[in-house]
């Protein structure tokens, strides 16, 4: 059974859901300035002081949602569209970025003229919270702390894509299988867990260390030229060896071998070659880099 309110009536729920719910409600007129809003909005810091007319509805929104917004309020006012649920960051008073839900439906008269527009503003912090978590975690391996294989690919793959350059590094630690036949993965795990954390303080910020396989870590270089690579890896491959790290019990030298490549032509092309350079350094004894052969080094 469907229900009709009066004016009055609608009025009265109105203000009942305004005063008890923890979205924020607002109306707004014509050009977007506020005229009422519910007690939410005072937990952005914007208590609606006494006068007729407020702030304006973008004031409250962050500038990478102020398109949206005023677009769905634009549409609602001149009665164009259909209202929509739009995500948004909203900055409160003290420069904080909270997320919200909105939807902007208009507002009119008996005579079906439109007069302003009702905006409803539920929090989604929480579940923009929980996305970034789930995001995160399905990019970054949960030993190392570093990217996994699929954020690599895709960054390796943006580099070949918008031809930005640079150089691919494939670093294999050397004996790993021994040294957890021998230690336990537990040692293992602690092995790659230095070698990552000398991998963070060899390379530039900009650079993109990610562990890709077993005891594989791989380092995009972005711009650097051949020599430069060289000259950073080879840095890598000579300061690890020198380290002797207590790794849970077993106190012994850790080894890495690298192969490394220039980022052109294309994704598998630029693997391929990093991969032929790793597996020469292994054949040649381990423990040294080797670039990639051919042309493109030359």
């Amino acid at each position: 059974m469907g229900m009709n309110f009066t004016p009055q009536e609608s009025s009265a729920l109105y203000g009942l859901l305004a005063e008890s719910t923890t979205d924020i409600i607002l109306k707004t007129d014509l050009e977007g300035y506020i005229l009422h809003a519910s007690p939410g909005m005072a937990k952005l810091g914007f208590p609606m002081p006494d006068m007729l007319i407020g702030p304006h509805v973008l004031d409250l929104i962050h500038p990478n949602s102020v398109e949206a917004v005023k677009a769905e309020h634009d549409a609602a006012v001149h009665g164009t569209g259909t209202p929509k649920w739009i995500e948004v960051s909203v900055m409160t008073a003290d420069r904080r970025k909270r997320w919200f839900e909105m939807q902007i439906r208009c507002l009119t008269d008996s005579q079906d003229h439109i007069y302003g527009a009702l905006t409803i503003m539920r929090s989604i912090d929480e579940r923009r919270k929980l996305e970034d978590r789930l995001f995160v975690a399905e990019l970054t391996d949960p030993l190392t702390g570093l990217t996994n294989r699929k954020a690599f690919i895709a960054m390796l793959q943006h580099l070949v894509d918008e031809e930005i350059g640079g150089c691919l590094a494939l670093f294999d630690v050397d004996y790993f299988q021994a040294i957890n036949m021998q230690y336990g993965q537990t040692v293992g795990d602690k092995v790659l867990v230095v070698f990552s954390d000398l991998l963070r303080t060899m390379t530039r910020e900009e650079d993109i260390i990610s562990r890709i396989g077993g005891e594989c870590l791989g380092v995009l270089l972005p711009g650097v030229t051949p020599e430069d690579a060289e000259a950073i890896c080879q840095r890598i491959v000579s300061t690890l060896s020198e380290l002797r790290k207590d790794a849970g019990g077993g106190n012994f030298p850790i080894t890495a071998s690298a192969g490394v490549s220039r980022i052109n032509d294309s994704l598998d092309d630029t693997m391929r070659r990093a991969e032929l350079a790793l597996f020469l350094a292994k054949a040649k004894g381990r423990n040294r880099l080797e670039m990639e052969s051919g042309p493109r080094f030359e």
